[in-house]
């Protein structure tokens, strides 16, 4: 039997010698690759991790210690070892368990995260909490050096490092969030890293005042940290973390197993806020993914014997196609600059950065930094395209009212991955988009039914430059139309009418007008003659042509990938009781409530947004 088969909790963990727990380590990573080589993943961060999560595990007591993982990306091990091995086979898969950590799944998973830099907000509220309550335990909360620079994060240092609570912080340092790190942040970092005397001055020193009687290690440790607060501004560039309020250790070896466990023992006695330093690997101990990780960040299935990823659809997704119309365009005109928060790869942006250094700014997870960046490009007349994850633009929403939408600034946002994900689950899926911005005035909010339209809608977006202009489209494969050979501009506003009917008129908005289309041959099949429209604009609707829908049609059928609750069904509703109509209007999208991980087309299915599932609505309807 192996060792990992005889885990069923950390209990179990803690009955293990050193050279066990090293065996186990290889046991883990083994069984992490296999099966997300099956169901895709989180390669790269949870193999950096595993040494790291075994001595956290080994030395605190969870699930009475609270354990925080920032962001999620890096909790596979987590799981294997806390009662749900048996079920990890199921990862990602419909029904099993979630690539992330998930309160509703175990009381080790204490709070659930799929967004970098929550980690220390939420570990902070819990030794608060703590406090006032008068209870006992340790909260660690583990954070990556991507993750570190996020507003939300920094905010956090500044409370916990005054608040002399209890609370210790493991910085996950590996160089990278998703790419590699940008900023100064990230440099001072690397200054740590790259001052081995001082480090290993610090450890003798350190390591020599531990073997000093009981009594007399506290204080002569106390007396070295105020000699060495003193010292180490000549040896190191920067004593943020200290000025911040926090005890200060490492960098040390994250992949050391032995000496994690012993340094995560000697720390328990120390009070205050302690951030603990730890440098690991991404993709460590599987080559490929060594070399590779940020494309092995988070993959879908790949075959191990070649580490291709496999594609279910030879076609270019959405996210390929509007890189490569971005170059286009931007290869004609150098006032276009294109801009993401740490996720270059997903949004399509690699060519654009190879061919373009100096237009490209990857500004890492700092959601609200890059909105108002790119407001302060258009004042002098530069046209940014923020390229960005409808799940993550939710974090710049005061940016995009205040900093953008009030001042009209010609903000382009290129919202990937709208509507349902897959099998990232809630925490990614892109379904409140259209609901959030609907409301904010001087927005135009738009949605291509394929990729030719896509095309026309960025190609329009560029020659408006009067308002900021947000293009929505899906985690999925292009239809797979025919490109015109010169984009054209679209009418701000226009709609397109793509069925004559004279039952009812669906009125679909992007990803579900070619749904929509087919679901009413099935309709004309059962004798309903079903008129359909390219909703392609939210936000302005065509008033003119809704009129005329409004004064033909009883029945009026609304479909979108976005939430129902205030989405395009309801700016349908609004209008009508804004001029008095009354209309019988079924309103087709996502239901009120998260929806959980699954493989899309399966979802879509399941919520009814697929050809079969419209068709039967409008027959009840009707």
């Amino acid at each position: 039997m192996n060792l990992l088969d005889k885990i069923n909790s950390p209990t179990d963990l803690k009955k293990l010698k050193i050279k066990e727990l090293e065996e186990l380590t290889n046991e883990i990573r083994k069984k992490i690759i296999e099966v997300t080589a099956k169901n895709g993943g989180h390669v790269a961060p949870n193999l950096g991790v595993v040494e790291l999560t075994l001595a956290l595990h080994y030395v605190f007591n969870a699930p009475k210690d609270k354990i925080i993982w920032d962001v999620g990306h890096q909790c596979y091990t987590h799981k294997l070892i806390t009662g749900r091995r048996k079920l990890f086979h199921t990862l990602r898969k419909k029904g099993g368990i979630s690539g992330f950590p998930k309160r509703e799944e175990s009381p080790y998973d204490v709070f659930g995260t799929g967004h970098a830099g929550t980690s220390l907000s939420a570990a902070f509220g819990l030794a608060t909490a703590r406090d006032i309550l008068g209870e006992d335990y340790n909260v660690i909360a583990v954070i990556g050096d991507g993750s570190l620079i996020s507003g939300m994060a920094l905010e956090a240092l500044n409370h916990i490092g005054a608040s002399g609570k209890d609370l210790i912080i493991v910085l996950n340092d590996n160089g990278m969030s998703i790419a590699k790190n940008p900023g100064a942040i990230a440099l001072y970092l690397n200054r740590i890293i790259t001052m081995p005397f001082y480090k290993r001055l610090r450890a003798k020193v350190w390591n020599a005042l531990g073997k000093l009687p009981s009594g007399k290690r506290e204080k002569a440790r106390k007396i070295a940290r105020m000699i060495e607060k003193r010292a180490k501004g000549f040896l190191i560039p920067g004593l943020w973390f200290e000025e911040l309020g926090f005890h200060y250790f490492g960098p040390l070896n994250g992949h050391d197993l032995k000496g994690l466990i012993s340094f995560f023992k000697r720390i328990e006695d120390i009070h205050g806020p302690i951030l603990v330093h730890v440098l690991t690997k991404k993709g460590y101990g599987f080559e490929i993914a060594q070399k590779n990780p940020e494309l092995f960040h988070g993959v879908g299935p790949f075959d191990l014997k070649s580490f291709g990823i496999i594609k279910k659809d030879n076609k270019k997704s959405f996210s390929a196609f509007f890189g490569d119309t971005l170059v286009e365009f931007a290869e004609k005109d150098k006032r276009i600059v294109a801009i993401t928060a740490a996720m270059c790869l997903g949004t399509g942006l690699l060519k654009f950065r190879e061919k373009f250094p100096d237009r490209f700014f990857d500004m890492g997870i700092t959601e609200e930094h890059c909105a108002t960046f790119a407001a302060g490009l258009t004042l002098r007349g530069l046209k940014p395209v923020f390229a960005i994850y409808s799940t993550f633009l939710q974090r710049a929403f005061d940016q995009v009212i205040h900093d953008i939408a009030l001042q009209k600034l010609p903000v382009i946002f290129c919202i990937d991955r709208a509507g349902l994900v897959g099998e990232d689950g809630p925490t990614h899926h892109g379904t409140f988009d259209v609901s959030y911005l609907r409301f904010i005035p001087n927005f135009v909010i738009s949605a291509p039914k394929d990729e030719d339209e896509l095309r026309d809608l960025l190609y329009t977006a560029l020659h408006y430059q009067k308002a900021p202009f947000a293009i929505r489209y899906p985690r999925s494969v292009v239809v797979g139309v025919q490109v015109k050979e010169k984009p054209k501009i679209i009418n701000i506003g226009e709609w397109e009418i793509l069925r004559e009917g004279k039952d009812v008129c669906i009125l679909a908005m992007g990803s579900m007008v070619y749904p929509s289309l087919d679901a009413s041959k099935i309709l004309g099949k059962n004798g309903i003659s079903a008129a359909v429209i390219n909703a392609r604009f939210i936000k302005p609707m065509d008033e003119k042509l809704l009129e005329k829908i409004s004064k033909r049609f009883k029945k009026i059928v609304t479909v979108e990938e976005n939430a129902i609750k205030g989405g395009f069904g309801s700016a349908v509703l609004e209008f009508f009781e804004q001029r008095k109509i009354k209309k019988d209007v079924l309103r087709i999208g996502i239901p009120d409530r998260f929806i959980e991980h699954g493989p899309r087309d399966r979802l879509l299915y399941e919520i009814g947004l697929t050809k079969e599932g419209i068709s039967e609505r409008v027959k009840m309807f009707l």
